[in-house]
């Protein structure tokens, strides 16, 4: 693989970007996305990496959650803090059950861009370019509503950057105490016709809860009980945005940021179909690799062994 550069992924065939009009318009907005400050720190990266090590391991689990694409009309500090709870409710139940910590991830700060199979749609007889996420173009059925827009990027950016502090808010500020998000669960079985499934759980973390207090494991004397990490994640494909292409640019720009990946194009039958791994090529452990999901034309052939859903 030859030496890697910020632009060598222009070198590539790149799929399932938009077509934008105004190429002016959209240098503008790069230029300007490049002067704004990360809105990922190289530490929480590292940290994250060190915790998906201990996956790659056996020693914890990953949890990793959220909307399949953010949208700008839905966004709002209940949304994010309702995903956020619900991702702490369900990584409590899983290490309470598992004993092992939980790696939580959330879909989200950045999940605007959507892969589409066409690069058009026809509603009543009438064709227009595909909605392809709120960072590109409009949901509205509307010749104008569907040209690829730039300065929604720029809008993205901004979006992310204020869920990201949010987030890192709610995570480390005392919302995310573990009494909370156990009162949380406790509130939600109440209301649920699953809550007889988990109740016994329940009752268990509420008494081992009771024990740590009784023992003086406190908020104030075991200060990460009042915080949790929190990590975001979304797809590669608006580069650097969403679904990855291993043929082609997006392969190129991903490369930097895991190293080389060990891609996987066979497509896995539903049974035996594995998330992303943990290790690339290298064994380097904390570093993802890619299994793309297959496109058109790809789709899994029947699995005899696998039996109906039931």
């Amino acid at each position: 693989m030859t030496a890697w550069s910020p632009d060598s992924w222009r070198a590539k065939p790149a799929k399932q970007l938009p077509g934008y009009p105004d190429a002016v318009a959209l240098k503008r907005v790069e230029a300007e996305l490049t002067r704004r400050p990360p809105l990922v720190f190289a530490g929480e990266v590292k940290r994250l990496k060190r915790q998906l090590a201990n996956v790659a391991s056996g020693q914890s689990f990953l949890l990793q959650g959220g909307d399949c694409a953010e949208s700008f009309k839905e966004f709002s500090a209940e949304t994010v803090r309702d995903t956020f709870r619900v991702l702490l409710q369900m990584a409590v139940v899983m290490t309470f059950a598992s004993a092992k910590p939980v790696v939580k991830v959330g879909r989200i700060a950045g999940q605007f861009a959507k892969p589409r199979s066409s690069d058009t749609e026809i509603i009543d007889g009438v064709e227009l370019p595909s909605y392809r996420g709120d960072s590109i173009n409009d949901m509205a059925f509307t010749p104008e509503g569907r040209v690829p827009d730039p300065e929604r990027l720029l809008r993205a950016y901004d979006q992310s950057a204020a869920t990201l502090n949010l987030l890192r808010a709610l995570a480390s500020g005392g919302y995310a105490d573990l009494h909370n998000v156990h009162q949380w669960t406790l509130d939600f079985l109440d209301g649920s016709p699953a809550g007889e499934r988990y109740a016994a759980y329940a009752q268990r973390i509420t008494e081992a809860l009771a024990f740590m207090r009784a023992c003086g494991v406190t908020p104030d004397a075991a200060p990460s009980l009042e915080g949790v990490d929190f990590f975001t994640s979304h797809e590669g494909l608006h580069l650097p945005f969403e679904e990855a292409d291993p043929d082609g640019a997006h392969h190129r720009a991903l490369v930097r940021h895991f190293g080389p990946h060990d891609v996987d194009r066979r497509p896995h039958p539903p049974a035996r179909r594995r998330p992303c791994g943990i290790h690339a090529r290298d064994r380097e452990p904390g570093r993802p690799q890619m299994r793309p999901q297959p496109g058109p034309g790809r789709a899994d052939p029947p699995d005899r062994h696998s039996q109906p859903a039931r």
